[in-house]
């Protein structure tokens, strides 16, 4: 499977984050083409690529799949894993996952994906406070339920870890207290080896924006 993934800076693109987690975890082989996001050739450039003009993208030969979660989809359709094979649990994660791709739109403006920063910390307002309080009860009700095989949400990796990979920078970013459950959950998304790679690769790029950095 020759596959590309267009993807934006890695400090700063949290949707490149996701299926880039579901590949290494899948053990699939993969090219990473780096998009100049935030600046102004990023804009001609992603649409020989995705006419919508975002990140992130895979590219299949001539299909070009965008969009995180028909991403995790094309894989999971390609590879034969992604999901949990009880139908109970799989109907779980799709709709978590889901959910994150749709919703929580204050966190993603109260805290902006910075992946290599830490320390910072911001007012948590009740809209706020909500979306960390719905993610922390997601995490440990999904957890109880379906988690006892492993360590991950649902006992083995799946897409919904991928989809949450980026909500647990952002906590560790903004040191976001959770319950003990959720911790040890993010505790182990942060102990991952691939999300450890993508983390010395966002430390290792020169990019920064200003109305990101001063956040917190």
């Amino acid at each position: 499977m020759a596959l590309t993934l267009v993807i934006g800076p890695k400090n700063y693109s949290s949707w490149s984050l996701r299926p880039w987690m579901l590949l290494k975890h899948l053990g699939v082989e993969f090219e990473e083409l780096v998009m100049p996001l935030y600046t102004p050739a990023f804009a001609s450039e992603i649409r020989r690529y995705n006419p919508a003009g975002r990140v992130p993208v895979l590219l299949d030969g001539k299909v070009h799949v965008w969009e995180t979660l028909a991403i995790a989809e094309y894989l999971a359709e390609k590879t034969g894993r992604g999901w949990p094979q009880d139908s109970a649990a799989r109907a779980r994660a799709r709709t978590i996952s889901a959910e994150m791709h749709s919703g929580f739109q204050t966190l993603r403006k109260s805290c902006p994906f910075n992946a290599r920063a830490v320390g910072k910390r911001i007012t948590q307002g009740p809209e706020l406070r909500a979306d960390i309080e719905r993610i922390d009860h997601m995490w440990r009700e999904t957890r109880e339920q379906f988690g006892q095989g492993g360590p991950w949400l649902f006992g083995d990796y799946s897409i919904a870890d991928a989809m949450y990979s980026s909500v647990v920078l952002r906590f560790r970013t903004y040191g976001i207290d959770l319950s003990a459950p959720s911790s040890a959950y993010r505790n182990t998304v942060l102990s991952d080896p691939p999300l450890l790679d993508w983390l010395r690769a966002a430390h290792a790029e020169t990019l920064r924006v200003e109305s990101i950095d001063s956040v917190g």
